[in-house]
């Protein structure tokens, strides 16, 4: 079990691994060794994912996230197999540790006087430079 935070873990059994040839440096390594991940995990169809965080993940995922609803992170940044896979897996569970944050709801302000006072004088100053460039007319050439 991967432990994401307090309420949420994740069967392992729930994530699909490819390794695939990464781009980028590695010298001849590159070309022979399936260095890079790419991690699989469906949002839409996990138990473990309760849905209300489901749902912000979806949105979170954003292209990642195919049309069936599966989640997927591609690793490459490191040489080694095994550094691209806690890479991916590391990248997996902030995100969904991310999802199950709530943001607080907002709560809506008025404007103090003050600031409607300064909002009307601005507006009265700008009012009275477009007014004197009506009266004197610049004189012709």
């Amino acid at each position: 079990m991967i432990r994401v935070n307090v309420e949420i873990e994740l069967d392992e059994r729930e994530i699909q691994e490819d390794f695939v040839r990464a781009s980028g440096p590695g010298g001849q390594n590159v070309n022979k060794v399936s260095t890079a991940v790419q991690l699989r995990f469906d949002v839409a169809r996990s138990p473990s994912l309760p849905e209300p965080v489901r749902a912000r993940l979806m949105a979170l995922a954003g292209r990642r996230l195919t049309q069936d609803g599966v989640l997927i992170i591609e690793a490459e940044r490191y040489r080694s197999q095994r550094r691209n896979r806690d890479d991916a897996l590391k990248r997996l569970v902030n995100l969904i540790r991310e999802a199950s944050e709530v943001d607080p709801p907002r709560r809506p302000t008025r404007p103090t006087l003050a600031s409607k006072k300064r909002r009307l004088d601005s507006k009265q100053r700008r009012g009275e430079t477009k007014k004197l460039r009506g009266l004197n007319p610049a004189p012709d050439s």
